[in-house]
């Protein structure tokens, strides 16, 4: 087929459109005095490997736009109107599904110069940027004698975990993250700078409690601080063998929480020579009192938890588990505690499938598969309602257990086989649980997602209650009626 010299000119031009329209947003916010990284450049490149998932770095953005304020956020927004360029928004990068903090071709919007922490000692709030990772919040709080609730490991970021929701070793003294801001500063999809919170904007307020990133950029978050001194934790290591007597310690554990102060996340590691149990443990003060970990001690282990000078020390400490350099998946299933008629079967049944289908991907280059059991107890609950509520709503008179599922490994050429043993895991896990439901050995109860550990394919929105969506999407289209967020990022569960 011979073209014209005219359809030649068209093609042409479509052909190239799509790349000036991508060049045009990153000149065009250079111009405006916004920090831009392009190609080639070191700190591009630097940027792209603080991601927890080698495989959201391998995604190459047109440029990496950094902007140090609101206003200069707010500017990046407006200009994004002008073209039909598609971008993302990174805070720490530990997000690790491809798309949603991270981007091939469009615009990576960084939020690492939106990086204060200020404190204000009479109302006891502290100003936190989304650019931080959790350690770099609490560092900013030295001397206070005050921390806020966070990450478990030091090097988690900010954005992302506080619009999933948080979960933090203080949980269970003042419920998820979310639940202790007190006001968000927010982008909205028109460009303009609002604030939400119960007095202003409060259903923008209510609605950034686990909605992602659908309603808007959060440029700074207001947090209520906490009393913290000397804390205490570590890791208890058990072998795979104390399997059974781990999950009725779990069990047992959940059921019946011992002290608010207390954490813990029973995580079980394998890989071709791996095959044992970590346990993270947390008390806030210098040791727990007898009975709080009695149970879990009382299995052979060896430990390293010890007493803290600073809830830093600690966080700083448990980033040795973040393992760099590797690709990384995350998945999420809830499950509520059996009782202690039922014991802690329902729970093996949930460990047996993890093992066996971790089993199927040992040959998979330099994989490490993990199954972190996260308690969330009624105590949990209730104090996330006390301090306003969330959309996830878990109920108070229930309690749960928010299992994590990770799979770390070397190469590119392994992604499709580990998306494969990931949808078994998760859709496994949720058949095991609806079978126990069944059978009557579990209680048939409202089970959520936890979208801080969820998987692309799975269905968040689908998961929350409908009255809880409905909120969420109300207040969509008041604040975005028009899809910008919907249409113009690149991933992330989308509210329609």
């Amino acid at each position: 087929m011979v073209l014209s010299n005219s359809l030649r000119t068209f093609v042409l031009s479509a052909a190239v459109l799509v790349p000036l329209a991508r060049t045009d947003i990153c000149s065009t916010l250079e111009q405006s005095g916004i920090t831009i990284e392009y190609p080639l450049a070191l700190t591009y490149s630097t940027d792209l490997t603080k991601y927890w998932s080698a495989a959201c770095g391998d995604l190459k953005p047109s440029c990496i736009a950094a902007p140090t304020s609101a206003e200069e956020m707010a500017h990046i927004v407006s200009e994004l109107h002008n073209v039909e360029t598609l971008f993302a928004v990174k805070s720490g990068g530990h997000m690790p599904n491809n798309g949603f903090a991270s981007i091939e071709d469009g615009l990576l919007i960084s939020t690492k110069n939106l990086g204060q922490v200020y404190y204000n000692a009479d109302d006891e709030t502290a100003v936190i940027g989304p650019g931080l990772s959790w350690e770099e919040a609490q560092k900013g709080l030295d001397g206070t004698g005050r921390a806020v609730v966070g990450g478990r490991l030091g090097g988690v970021g900010i954005g992302g975990y506080m619009l999933g929701g948080g979960m933090s070793f203080l949980s269970t003294q003042y419920g998820w993250a979310a639940n202790n801001v007190v006001n968000y500063e927010v982008v909205l999809a028109n460009g303009t700078i609002v604030n939400a919170n119960a007095m202003e904007n409060a259903n923008l307020f209510a609605s950034l409690k686990g909605s992602g990133n659908n309603l808007g950029i959060v440029t700074a978050y207001t947090m209520q601080t906490h009393p913290i001194g000397k804390v205490w934790g570590g890791n208890f290591v058990f072998g795979a063998d104390k399997t059974p007597q781990l999950m009725t310690a779990l069990r047992n554990f959940v059921d019946n929480y011992p002290d608010d102060k207390a954490a813990i996340i029973l995580t079980s590691e394998r890989g071709a020579l791996i095959d044992f149990w970590i346990m993270f443990v947390f008390y806030d003060g210098p040791e727990p009192p007898a009975g709080v970990f009695d149970e879990f001690e009382a299995i052979d282990h060896t430990s390293t938890a010890k007493t803290w000078d600073t809830y830093y020390d600690l966080l700083k400490n448990n980033d040795f588990f973040i393992l760099h350099g590797q690709r990384y998946v995350i998945a999420t299933e809830t499950t509520p505690v059996p009782n202690a008629t039922v014991g802690a079967a329902p729970l093996q049944d949930l460990y047996d499938h993890w093992y066996n289908v971790t089993e199927s991907v040992l040959e998979v280059a330099g994989v490490l598969g993990s199954i972190a059991f996260q308690p969330v107890p009624k105590t949990f609950s209730q104090k996330a309602k006390d301090r306003g509520g969330d959309l996830l709503d878990i109920p108070t008179d229930q309690n749960y257990i928010f299992i994590e599922l990770d799979f770390s490994y070397s190469f590119p050429v392994d992604d499709s086989k580990i998306d494969q043993a990931t949808q078994n895991l998760y859709t496994g896990l949720d058949n095991l649980v609806q079978k126990n439901i069944d059978e009557g050995l579990l209680p048939d109860v409202y089970r959520p997602l936890f979208m801080n550990d969820a998987y692309f394919r799975q269905d968040y929105w689908g998961r929350i209650k409908p009255e809880s969506k409905q909120a969420a999407l109300d207040t969509r289209k008041n604040v975005d009626p028009d899809l910008f967020f919907q249409r113009r990022t690149s991933g992330g569960w989308r509210l329609h």
